[in-house]
């Protein structure tokens, strides 16, 4: 039997990765691999992750702001709204690795979340990729912004801030809109796309979940309260808060406090 490989090293090689197949058969994989007790974690404390997740050169990044709104008054506007979505998923593959390689030294179970995450995650992409060509279009024919990853970038330093705002914050912000794009979807006449958003959410409840559970964990180890150190976060780093209509159940289930939330609401 081989010895068991590099966890962090396995996850790098996959995130590096340019081709999106090859990229979402590597997720896959990773998280098999794991299952089968043939990737373990290294006694190194040094990261490493590269400096940039592996991205095909289509869809072209713009700020968010150039953006047109992505609306259902014809096929190209249902077309734009499922790549906007699958494009979340494929960034939300590359965050899941990065974690993975960025992060060294925590428990195993972490590693064990993440590679889990990017295995839905690639999942994920692959059904809204070919609902997407069952329209007409494919995986790059849009203009998309890379606000996860610029998320990323700035708490590449800072696990606690990764886990508290891009699983806790934006990621969950994907728990609250969901359910109004599944209704407009239906509207439109598209149940495969919204029965499509009923496994995603499902599944991202999860996602948050673990961010939360890590993110309490850090803060245990620091001796913070999670309630407090979180709201210091969003102030740190200028990060937005959640928008109304928040997806109360959802994020009760992922982890979030009712205190919490009416905090975060200005809630009386």
């Amino acid at each position: 039997m081989s010895a068991a490989r590099d966890v962090h090293a396995a996850a790098r090689a996959v995130l590096a990765e340019r081709d999106v197949e090859t990229k979402l058969k590597g997720a896959e994989r990773l998280w098999a691999e794991w299952n089968a007790g043939q990737l373990q974690t290294a006694d190194s404390a040094e990261p490493v992750a590269p400096d940039f997740a592996g991205r095909p050169e289509r869809p072209l990044l713009v700020p968010p702001n150039q953006l047109a709104k992505r609306t259902l008054r014809d096929r190209e506007g249902h077309a734009a709204l499922i790549h906007a979505l699958a494009h979340i998923e494929f960034n939300a593959i590359n965050l899941a690795l990065d974690a993975v390689c960025r992060y060294p030294g925590l428990p195993e179970g972490f590693y064990r979340d993440w590679l889990q995450v990017a295995a839905e995650e690639a999942e994920h992409f692959g059904l809204l990729r070919d609902h997407l060509r069952t329209l007409g279009y494919d995986y790059g024919d849009f203009p998309a912004h890379d606000g996860l990853m610029q998320m990323a970038r700035a708490t590449a330093d800072a696990p606690l801030a990764r886990m508290a705002l891009v699983p806790r914050l934006l990621e969950a912000r994907g728990l609250d809109a969901t359910p109004e794009i599944q209704q407009k979807l239906r509207g439109y006449g598209d149940a495969a796309g919204a029965a499509i958003l009923d496994i995603i959410l499902r599944d991202e409840i999860g996602h948050v979940a673990a961010g939360d559970r890590w993110f309490r964990h850090l803060c245990s180890l620091r001796g913070l309260t999670p309630e407090a150190a979180y709201r210091d976060l969003l102030g740190r780093y200028r990060a937005p808060r959640p928008r109304r209509p928040v997806n109360t159940e959802a994020r009760l289930r992922a982890g979030f406090s009712e205190a919490e939330l009416d905090a975060l609401l200005d809630r009386d």
